[in-house]
């Protein structure tokens, strides 16, 4: 198989607005056309400081457990069967701290925040912040037409590889070189490292490599609000271009 059609056959769609539904941005229509509880919501989500809010709110509550029609219109049986096991489970779990926690004289409130809630807020933590910093960066561009996304050639053009110092990409399992992920997601993780660097080589100045720093994160997250899809750029909450326009985007970060 050729690699063009390899990637069609095998990659999944990504900042094709519709149906790549994580970290999907808002035009400035959209924002203004919120409430007040709704834009305050995206000042949070945006801001670099919620990405755990943002997953459980918007992906974890609205779309992965007991999903409604609104938010996931298409939904098969197995759906609600996944979500019944996780209910079963975490009424389980909570059973089993509190009776640890009366079983040894412990405060049971204690006890379930420590062994419940604070690991579950931690895991959407790292999910919304693994997944924002996958999908958004000043030279990553989103589409809302189907065509023109194809065009663009986005498998390889809309995921940042995050590159990490002292080995940290191992310790989550290479997720970070996710280039390589999205145009074939058959790769196991335990092989996504030669795959990507295999990519990289292949299409040299095709793919976002950004090495992580705090000040790059927040940086991003000032810039990279809202979405203009005639200007192909991020803008602010005010619609101020904040990227570079498609077409003039420098070839490295």
């Amino acid at each position: 198989m050729d690699w063009p059609l390899r990637l069609l056959v095998l990659a999944h769609a990504t900042n094709l607005k519709g149906v790549d539904f994580v970290w999907t941005p808002l035009t400035a229509e959209e924002f203004a056309a919120l409430g007040p509880f709704g834009r305050l919501m995206q000042y949070l989500y945006r801001s670099g400081w919620a990405p755990g809010l943002y997953y459980l709110v918007e992906i974890w509550w609205k779309r992965e457990f007991f999903p409604n029609k609104t938010h996931m219109p298409t939904r098969r049986p197995i759906f609600f069967k996944d979500s019944l096991l996780v209910t079963v489970f975490g009424v389980l779990w909570m059973g089993v701290m509190t009776y640890a926690a009366v079983a040894t004289g412990q405060s049971v409130w204690l006890t379930l925040l420590m062994g419940v809630f604070v690991p579950f807020l931690f895991w959407n933590t790292m999910i919304g912040f693994v997944v924002y910093v996958h999908h958004t960066h000043v030279r990553v561009s989103w589409h809302n037409d189907k065509s023109a996304w194809t065009k663009a050639q986005p498998f390889v053009s809309t995921t940042v590889h995050l590159t990490f110092p002292m080995k940290i990409g191992n310790m989550v399992h290479h997720i970070m070189e996710h280039t390589a992920h999205h145009v074939d997601m058959s790769i196991p993780l335990y092989r996504l490292k030669k795959a990507q660097a295999k990519l990289e080589e292949m299409l040299p100045g095709r793919i976002i490599v950004q090495p992580f720093s705090w000040g790059w994160y927040f940086k991003t997250a000032k810039a990279c609000k809202l979405y203009d899809f005639t200007r192909e750029c991020w803008t602010d909450f005010q619609g101020h271009m904040t990227s570079p326009v498609r077409g003039n985007l420098p070839a490295k970060p």
